[in-house]
């Protein structure tokens, strides 16, 4: 069953007349006579009588004609949607973001894209690195904004978006206060609040035992807020990405002695098509150099 052959069958059940249909489709009257019989043949019986003063639907052609009218309509509302999507009108992309990636870096960008290119849909969706990549490996995201210690699988397209060092957070009037700089053996001597969602929680835990001490924890959490608010009310220090949302009371300096740098990167799935709005939006966001200016130069 071919779809011309049920327009052409819709447009004789509404005028009840071969010649005017065949016009109305632009095709010769044979043209449209045959593909209703080849249609005829596919579904098992007559749908149409045709006599010389008067044609008609059968009974069965009544029958089917509201589900033919469906396919017609769903297929011609397809047809629209993939047009509306390649024009890059109500085209959709589904973005992954690290939770623990600061919106810093991206609002400003966000809200250009947005007026450049509007008929692109996004929707962010937060996660861990794992969760990321089991929703890209799975389909569920296009792209995702993401970094992780350990090098991406050969199955991720990996584009490097910027570099981001460490910091320390601590509060007010604390003893790192009056440093530009503060040693990741000094850090670890003090009480600790852990950000539960921090994909290189291991690799400090590692490095602070490699230089003789070991990370004191007194709080753990994955609300990012929680730590924040904990560690500016004197509860302890805290790692965090110096491109983190930084609340008042809490002050944050780099880390150092080992400096430590993740890189975020815009992941896909390696050898899978983009389509023209993922393309776009790629483009755009390579074309953002200021996504890897420092706030501590």
């Amino acid at each position: 069953m071919e779809m011309h052959q049920i327009r052409y069958f819709l447009t004789v059940s509404e005028l009840l007349n071969f010649r005017q249909a065949a016009e109305k489709c632009h095709v010769s009257a044979p043209a449209l006579s045959r593909a209703i019989q080849k249609l005829e043949e596919e579904v098992g019986g007559k749908l149409i009588h045709r006599e010389r003063n008067r044609t008609h639907l059968t009974d069965l052609g009544n029958l089917i004609r509201p589900h033919l009218e469906r396919v017609l309509s769903e297929a011609e509302g397809a047809k629209v949607t993939a047009e509306k999507f390649l024009r890059l009108e109500q085209a959709p992309v589904k973005l992954g973001i690290m939770c623990t990636i600061g919106p810093i870096r991206f609002t400003a960008f966000l809200a250009r894209f947005h007026a450049q290119q509007s008929g692109v849909e996004l929707t962010l969706i937060d996660g861990t690195a794992q969760k990321l990549n089991e929703l890209l490996s799975n389909g569920m995201l296009d792209l995702a904004i993401m970094a992780q210690p350990e090098p991406f699988a050969d199955a991720f397209q990996v584009i490097p978006l910027y570099r981001e060092r460490f910091c320390v957070g601590f509060p007010l009037s604390h003893r790192f206060q009056s440093r530009k700089l503060v040693k990741l053996k000094d850090a670890a001597e003090e009480p600790h609040l852990l950000r539960v969602n921090c994909e290189f929680q291991a690799h400090f835990f590692k490095q602070c035992h490699h230089l003789g001490g070991d990370i004191q924890v007194v709080y753990r959490s994955e609300r990012e807020d929680w730590i924040q608010s904990m560690v500016a009310a004197g509860l302890g220090v805290t790692f965090l990405p110096e491109f983190s949302v930084v609340i008042p009371g809490l002050v944050a300096r780099p880390l150092v002695e080992p400096e430590v740098v993740r890189e975020i990167s815009l992941v896909s799935i390696a050898g899978r098509t983009w389509s023209p709005a993922m393309e776009t939006f790629i483009r755009a966001i390579q074309g953002q150099k200021e996504l890897g200016a420092r706030i501590y130069e």
